[in-house]
């Protein structure tokens, strides 16, 4: 009999979260996985880590490595130290990472120095723009991981133009959606429309928190402008993320949003407060990945709020409308979503099964006695 498949699977932020909520799910369901979940603790407010793993069923970790903030150097560095005895001690068959945040290529490291199998979920993502952090972070751990699972077409294309391709790569899909339907009736239920006094269909919902936004001044003066016009037809909605209170408030601009009449600021929400809100909005206007990818499966436009999109099957297939910062094109595309229906479609295998795929491909791994990186799709 084949000894399980013994796995650590590594989260470290909010996406992260959303992404493993369902990968565990169904390593649950497949007695020949052993699972150990360690929380990096990159993201540490009660809003952005505990309540999630609430809403979310996620066990609680195995191990808190409670790294806390820094910056890029510090964050990853201290996450390699402390996660380093955490695998020597555990000695598992993989390293499972999710998404694209310092805990990822961190962990990523520390295991591959240690000649440990490496798992990628949500590879070959390009916004091709190195300026972001997360962009290098995607680069490196898709080219040191021994199996890639790849979300949309794009990111196939991507990892072939890199040379990674063949039997470490694997077409599954998204496995955020699959959080996101598996979650759907719960969010239904939800009575934060209620709490904040709101009517489907008649608000709009902000999320920022990139440095390209809320860390440039210029730029979030601009994002401001569109939202002080957009605020006078109709109610926003902002969840806003703590990066953006501190910048906000050092810089003098939070007296000015909080000014605006129709203009409601919340605390982060739970994630199935969050999909009711997002899913009864008139429109999403974001700097996120995954909330591109949300508002495709829920039909609701979309203005991203950057140059480019490592998630282009949002554009070409989905909901999404890349606007930048220009105050001027935001507008034009907030008048556009609010005058027309956005053509959309569910994109190849964002249909909740992803996971189911996932783990799939890792059994057969067990059951034909080859090591992770020569397993091949079917």
């Amino acid at each position: 009999m084949k000894k399980a498949l013994k796995i650590i699977h590594v989260v470290g932020a909010r996406p992260n979260f959303v992404k493993i909520a369902s990968i565990l799910r169904a390593c649950r369901q497949a007695p020949e996985i052993e699972s150990l979940l360690v929380h990096t603790g990159q993201h540490y407010s009660e809003n952005m880590s505990r309540t999630f793993f609430e809403a979310l069923e996620i066990p609680v970790p195995n191990v808190n490595l409670e790294v806390g903030s820094g910056s890029h150097a510090q964050q990853t560095a201290e996450i390699m130290k402390r996660f380093e005895p955490v695998v020597t001690e555990s000695n598992p068959d993989a390293v499972l990472v999710v998404g694209d945040v310092n805990s990822t290529i961190a962990c990523t490291l520390v295991a591959k120095k240690l000649g440990i199998g490496v798992i990628h979920v949500e590879a070959g993502l390009r916004s091709f723009d190195r300026s972001m952090p997360e962009e290098i972070n995607r680069i490196l751990t898709d080219a040191i991981s021994d199996i890639l699972f790849v979300t949309e077409p794009s990111g196939l294309v991507n990892l072939e133009r890199e040379g990674i391709a063949g039997p470490r790569v694997h077409f599954v899909g998204n496995v955020m959606i699959d959080t996101l339907e598996y979650h759907r009736g719960k969010a239904a239920d939800s009575r934060i429309l209620c709490e904040l006094d709101l009517q489907p269909g008649k608000y709009v919902v902000v999320t920022l928190h990139r440095p390209s936004n809320v860390d440039e001044h210029e730029a979030m003066v601009r994002i401001l402008d569109a939202l002080a016009e957009i605020q006078k037809k109709t109610n926003v909605v902002f969840p806003m993320h703590p990066r953006t209170v501190e910048n906000l408030t050092s810089s003098g601009l939070i007296s000015d949003i909080e000014s605006l009449p129709n203009m409601l600021i919340t605390e982060p929400l739970a994630y199935i407060d969050f999909l009711k809100l997002m899913s009864e909005s008139k429109l999403v206007m974001t700097d996120s990945g995954g909330i591109q990818e949300e508002t495709t499966i829920l039909g609701i436009p979309c203005l991203t709020v950057r140059e480019n999109t490592e998630r282009p099957v949002t554009v070409s297939e989905g909901t999404n409308i890349l606007v930048g910062t220009d105050t001027n094109r935001i507008l034009e595309g907030y008048r556009e979503s609010m005058d027309m229906t956005i053509p959309h479609s569910r994109p190849k295998f964002w249909d909740g099964k992803a996971s189911q795929r996932i783990v799939s491909i890792l059994l057969r791994s067990i059951m034909e006695g080859r090591k992770l990186a020569d397993v091949r799709a079917d």
